[in-house]
């Protein structure tokens, strides 16, 4: 395969595999589909949210359409509380009282007539969870070093099945990008936005730190097995492969999450 064709293959797995992650991901924003009193809606729900501010919720509906919003704290024995869309030209709008970073909220959003009105968000509220603000200064290069280390995963694991090209050098940067990216910039990302530099194994179960450090795991082994020259392609393809399934994990599944009973009721909202 010729050079530029074996890292333009490289580069669209690569690609496609950031943009499936991010689309499933669940703070990506929900796709909604409804028709309300004949009235064909689309639009997007935010998912996550800054500490900093009340929620947005805002959607474009026609007028004479009007509904509300009925929110709860994630996991916990609070009472549903409604709060009326307003009018706002040809959108929708309400927000949703922030919370403290890892704070996550359900909400379902009805639209119609008084108590008439339809859920259309489904048989299951949406999820949002609210995070501290992350400084662009951090989140770019940790964003584009993570990139770069899938990128040279999948081009030391296509050099690796053939005979032509050393993976050993691709092997060398896939390892040390993730290291950089997972383990140095990754958890100052996480201490930014929910105060813990780490909670995957053995203090929690986000799956966004263990598929780091399972990968990672990987490329150690493949880099022990390719010490004195050997290039090691069996167990480059492994880590190659296992890299790949885990960062199609959607990212932030099962991620930080606040415990509500750790925190007092702040009763109900402000009129």
């Amino acid at each position: 395969m010729r050079k530029f064709l074996f890292w333009s293959l490289a580069v669209i797995i690569t690609l496609a595999s950031a943009v499936y992650q991010r689309m499933t991901g669940p703070t990506h924003p929900l796709r909604i589909k409804a028709q309300v009193e004949g009235v064909d809606l689309k639009f997007r729900l935010p998912r996550s949210a800054e500490t900093t501010k009340d929620a947005e919720i805002a959607f474009a509906a026609p007028e004479p359409l009007g509904g509300h919003i009925e929110y709860i704290r994630f996991k916990t024995d609070d009472p549903w509380t409604r709060l009326e869309l307003e009018r706002r030209g040809d959108e929708l709008v309400a927000f949703l009282p922030r919370q403290p970073a890892a704070g996550k909220l359900a909400f379902r959003v009805f639209l119609g007539p008084g108590w008439a009105a339809e859920p259309v968000t489904g048989a299951e509220p949406v999820v949002m969870r609210f995070k501290d603000p992350v400084p662009v200064w951090l989140i770019i290069p940790h964003v584009i070093i993570i990139f770069g280390a899938m990128l040279c995963s999948t081009a030391a694991g296509l050099a690796a099945l053939g005979k032509k090209r050393d993976p050993r050098r691709l092997v060398f940067w896939a390892a040390g990008l993730l290291f950089v990216g997972g383990f140095i910039l990754g958890p100052l990302v996480q201490k930014y936005a929910f105060g813990a530099f780490w909670t995957g194994f053995p203090f929690g179960t986000d799956l966004t730190d263990n598929k780091t450090a399972v990968a990672f795991l990987f490329w150690i082994a493949a880099l022990v097995a390719g010490r004195k020259g050997r290039p090691a392609r069996g167990w480059v393809v492994a880590a190659s492969v296992v890299t790949l399934v885990v960062f199609l994990i959607p990212h932030s599944l099962l991620g930080s999450e606040l415990d509500y009973s750790q925190v007092p009721d702040p009763g109900p909202p402000a009129p």
